[in-house]
């Protein structure tokens, strides 16, 4: 299966991830947050504009709970992990603990091998199906390395020209 890599990076591009079901559901859940804020009176109801604030901040937090359950599928998807199984893992372990494990547990972003446009993870050397060098790598212990470094950061050995720019 091929993958394009993205170029877009930063927080309006994991935005743009949130499905529009999600957005959707987000803001019924805020508005629901909003008429329950304002109908539903018990005996002893703090002040209209404690009520108010109450179903703002509710409504709030109900909306992001949404937001984040519909950014894990995509996300979960484009990170080569099953999408339904973390975004069960999000709605059914309470107290957000699912939507904790989900970020602390996901998996880097895949890219595209250029040469073959297969799935490849960004710390890999080389592509596993066509066996082309993705980043430049020590020559003694196969450590990825900077184009920058002089020397090796793992092993400490002497880097030369030709290693760190990629060729060989």
């Amino acid at each position: 299966m091929e993958l394009k890599n993205e170029t877009k990076i930063g927080f309006s591009a994991e935005v743009s991830l949130i499905p529009v079901w999600a957005w959707i559901l987000a803001v019924v859940g805020f508005a629901a947050m909003q008429v329950v804020a304002q109908v539903v009176r018990q005996p002893d109801a703090p002040t209209p504009l404690l009520r108010a604030l109450m179903g703002l901040l509710v409504g709030a937090v109900v909306a992001c709970y949404l937001l984040l359950i519909g950014y894990i599928t995509p996300d979960a998807r484009r990170r080569g992990m099953s999408p339904v199984l973390w975004t069960l893992v999000a709605i059914l372990v309470p107290n957000a603990l699912g939507m904790v494990l989900y970020f602390i547990l996901r998996q880097p972003i895949r890219s595209a091998c250029p040469q073959c446009g297969s799935f490849v993870h960004s710390d890999f050397n080389f592509c596993p199906h066509c066996s082309h060098k993705l980043s430049s790598s020590c020559p003694k212990c196969q450590h990825m390395v900077s184009a920058t470094d002089v020397y090796c950061p793992y092993c400490g050995t002497p880097l030369t020209a030709a290693v760190t720019t990629g060729a060989g």
